[in-house]
């Protein structure tokens, strides 16, 4: 009967030390059986919902529990919307993240008027899709055909909002290079920007990154239906520049300008920045970064974005939140004259 007893007791210490070695490991898992909502700032069919829709599709695989995750649209202020709903009202578990654009990043920082509802410094940031280049560009029935046109005639390029690239870029451009630009803003996103370009409304479009025009019109390229008359970042484009597509930086007048311009353009190190709510637990903050850079790498994720055209030049979570925090400590100077600039 001891025998008993003593076996009875180190089977029941075994059932313990099981039951809170399992503990852990259902910790790991807070995402098993949610839903995961990415909530995109702009319309269906634009860059940033392209780029959302194809995560969606593969992050899953990389997180513990592998929850359900699903693209919602929230367009507005060229996605200030959904950055301030991802900073004070989304739940701050991880099943909500915000993809918005780099301006409404940098937003508050240059524009006094921008939407105040949401700090940049304080979003969590668990990465970026692409670090990619930005273009303006025209349709061949344009008179403008170079930048050095839209230095001589009056060019109407469409624009979402203050904040958004399609409306910063065209009047960074206009004060700093000299284009004779005028922004009609009001679009909901780069989608209708270039069906306004079909339709004769407008010239062109600036501020967009060049695999999203080449994704969402690659007949424009394939059939040389267009004209992309600069490109902007912090290094050349190589297949921008095979193109014979000239940076911005020949026309950039002055060493201040040069300034304003390269904090502008900074932004494009995050190009397609994905968020989570200040104050999400370090827990679920960690699962996502780590299931975003794996799904960066993932072969299938890859070869879906090739043949979409999208380019994948991706920067961790940890990266994106250093550049951010550095763009915010720049100098009062070169702030104020980046600000200037860009003022509608």
């Amino acid at each position: 009967m001891r025998r008993q007893s003593i076996g009875f007791v180190v089977a029941s210490l075994l059932l313990f030390l099981c039951t809170i070695s399992a503990a852990p490991a259902r910790a790991a898992d807070p995402f098993e059986g949610k839903t995961i909502n990415i909530i995109v700032g702009y319309s269906s069919g634009g860059g940033y919902d392209v780029y959302s829709r194809v995560i969606a599709r593969h992050i899953s695989q990389h997180i513990p529990g592998k929850p359900n995750v699903v693209v919602q649209n929230m367009p507005g202020a060229g996605s200030a919307k959904a950055a301030a709903y991802i900073f004070s009202a989304a739940p701050k578990d991880g099943t909500a993240i915000g993809s918005v654009s780099p301006g409404v990043i940098i937003g508050p920082l240059l524009d006094p008027k921008s939407d105040q509802r949401y700090e940049p410094t304080k979003l969590v940031y668990i990465g970026t899709a692409d670090s990619g280049t930005r273009v303006c560009a025209t349709l061949k029935r344009s008179k403008i055909s170079t930048f050095e046109d839209a230095q001589k005639h009056k060019t109407i390029i469409g624009g979402v909002a203050p904040g958004s690239s399609t409306t910063d870029y065209a009047w960074l451009h206009k004060r700093t290079s000299g284009a004779n630009f005028e922004v009609v803003s009001g679009y909901p996103g780069s989608a209708e920007i270039t069906l306004a370009m079909e339709r004769g409304e407008v010239d062109g479009i600036c501020g967009m990154d060049w695999s999203s025009l080449k994704s969402q019109h690659p007949e424009w390229l394939r059939d040389d239906r267009m004209n992309v008359i600069v490109q902007a970042g912090l290094k050349p484009n190589p297949e921008l520049t095979r193109l014979g597509v000239p940076e911005i930086w020949q026309f950039t007048e002055g060493e201040n300008n040069r300034k304003a311009v390269e904090l502008i353009v900074a932004q494009q190190v995050f190009g397609r920045p994905f968020i989570l709510p200040p104050g999400t637990p370090e827990l679920q903050v960690g699962i996502l970064r780590k299931a975003f850079d794996l799904t960066m790498r993932d072969p299938q994720f890859l070869a879906d974005a090739a043949k979409l055209g999208l380019a994948v030049e991706p920067a961790d979570g940890e990266t994106v939140q250093a550049a951010v925090a550095k763009i915010y400590a720049s100098s009062p100077e070169v702030v104020a004259k980046a600000r200037a600039a860009i003022e509608p």
